[in-house]
C-alpha cells in the first residue's frame, strides 16, 4: 500500500529529505532506476550513488526541481487515488486519452512532469 510523504507542502527540504523521498516514491511506484534518473535529469549511476547514501540532490540544481516536482506528483497522485497504491501503479502505466499517452512514459521519456502534476489539479479529466 502506498504511503504518504511526510514532507512540507511546499516540497523544500533539506538534501536529505529530499533525496530520501523521490528514492521511496521511485519504490513505491515501482520505478527502476533508469526511469528514476531520467526524471531527475540524471545518470543512473547518480541515483545509485543516491540510493547507497554516498551523495544527496543539490539545492537549486535542475535534478532538486525536478525531484520537489515528483514530490508533488506522487502527493497529488495520492490525493487523487486515495492512497489506494495498486491504483496508483496501474494509472502510471496506462494510457491516458486527457494526457495523450502512458503517465509513466511521458515522465520518463517526454519530460512532462509539469504539466502531469498540472493535469493532477484537475483529476476528473485525467482519471480515464
Amino acid at each position: 500500500m502506498a504511503e504518504m510523504l511526510e514532507i512540507a507542502d511546499s516540497a523544500v527540504a533539506s538534501p536529505q529529505q529530499l533525496t530520501q523521498s523521490v528514492l521511496q516514491i521511485a519504490e513505491m511506484l515501482g520505478m527502476n532506476r533508469a526511469e528514476l534518473s531520467r526524471v531527475l535529469h540524471l545518470q543512473c549511476g547518480d541515483v545509485g550513488r543516491l540510493g547507497a547514501v554516498r551523495e544527496t540532490l543539490v539545492p537549486d540544481t535542475i535534478p532538486w526541481h525536478q525531484a520537489q516536482l515528483l514530490v508533488r506528483f506522487y502527493r497529488a497522485l495520492y490525493a487523487t487515488m486515495r492512497g489506494d497504491g495498486v491504483a496508483m501503479w496501474r494509472w502510471l502505466r496506462r494510457p491516458n486519452a486527457a494526457l495523450g499517452g502512458v503517465p509513466l512514459m511521458l515522465l520518463v521519456d517526454d519530460d512532462q512532469l509539469a504539466r502531469v502534476v498540472d493535469s493532477l489539479a484537475s483529476p476528473r479529466s485525467i482519471l480515464a
